[in-house]
């Protein structure tokens, strides 16, 4: 009997656990052709230079956010082709999934903020995850295993492994390497990766594959693919690391990205809640030496200061 492969035991079930927390599946058939391979070619050609997004739905979402955008379609997207294909693009494209890019007003004569996603109504949203999300560059060619979308936009990566293989996750680690390496392109916009064999569940930032900067995701339910999947990729988590607990900051003048841990976020969404609850006058943070208390810190600080200016009105 051959052995179960990567896609029955791995990626398949992630797809099934995906749609049961809301994201809408999208075959791979349907997936290319709303980024527009052509069918007629060779499939070694069809995904050269093909787009890295959902165009249809993108712009389609861009006009319902933004109704005086007034830019021919294509046009934003034209400008993300533009993006450098380092961490430097990526950190631009950072502020673009966070509602700070601008556009012109030409009824007002102002700039205002570019809105891609909704946050405070996350209904108003699409989500899909798809497979097999194939692009070549005219050099290079990769096809990652599962990709979830935003509004259109890729922002994570789930890189599976079949767990009868040794060193399995990292494995899964070296192949986003190489991702990174050859099709940069797709790391524009992405944000999170992950590798998992169905037993471990490792996780990080694009642009940071250091093995010091990827981390193991915990839950209750130790080693169940499930619990872990359900828990790191659940919508309103998704949301979180893209709006607040991606961190960009220079060291020895180069520019590093690092995600908040687990302990990083509960700290800040428990100093946040702390902080607003009228009923309370102190509190107490106590850390660990080496636990991240600079990141906790300045995220905790950003939260209370955007939550008062948004409170005040300013």
């Amino acid at each position: 009997m051959p052995t179960p492969g990567e896609h029955k035991t791995v990626q398949a079930r992630i797809l099934e656990y995906a749609e049961a927390i809301g994201w809408t599946f999208v075959s791979r058939e349907e997936a290319e052709q709303r980024r527009g391979f052509d069918p007629e070619l060779p499939p070694a050609d069809r995904a050269k230079n093909r787009s890295l997004f959902f165009d249809d739905l993108l712009d389609a979402k861009l006009r319902e956010f933004n109704p005086r955008y007034a830019e021919a379609e294509g046009a934003l997207l034209g400008q993300f082709r533009h993006l450098h294909t380092d961490i430097y693009g990526n950190r631009e494209f950072v502020e673009h999934l966070r509602n700070r890019g601008k556009f012109f007003d030409h009824e007002e004569k102002r700039e205002r903020d570019l809105i891609l996603i909704d946050y405070d109504y996350p209904a108003r949203n699409v989500y899909e995850v798809t497979e097999e999300w194939a692009f070549h560059n005219g050099h290079y060619g990769t096809r990652e295993d599962v990709v979830f979308l935003i509004n259109g936009i890729p922002v994570l990566v789930i890189e599976c492994k079949n767990a009868n293989k040794d060193e399995a996750i990292a494995l899964g680690v070296d192949q986003i390497r190489r991702y990174h390496r050859e099709t940069p392109e797709l790391f524009v916009s992405q944000q999170l990766f992950t590798a998992t064999d169905a037993i471990g569940f490792s996780y990080g930032v694009s642009w940071n594959t250091v093995r010091r900067n990827i981390f193991n995701w915990k839950n209750e339910e130790v080693g169940k693919l499930e619990a872990k999947v359900k828990s790191f990729c659940a919508i309103p988590q998704v949301l979180a690391f893209l709006k607040d607990y991606i961190v960009f900051a220079e060291k020895d003048e180069e520019l590093n990205k690092y995600l908040l841990r687990q302990h990083q976020t509960g700290a800040v969404e428990a100093t946040v809640g702390r902080a607003l609850d009228p009923r309370r006058t102190r509190g107490l943070i106590w850390h660990t030496q080496g636990s991240g208390k600079t990141f906790t810190m300045i995220k905790a600080a950003e939260r209370l200061f955007r939550g008062a200016i948004v409170k005040s009105g300013v």
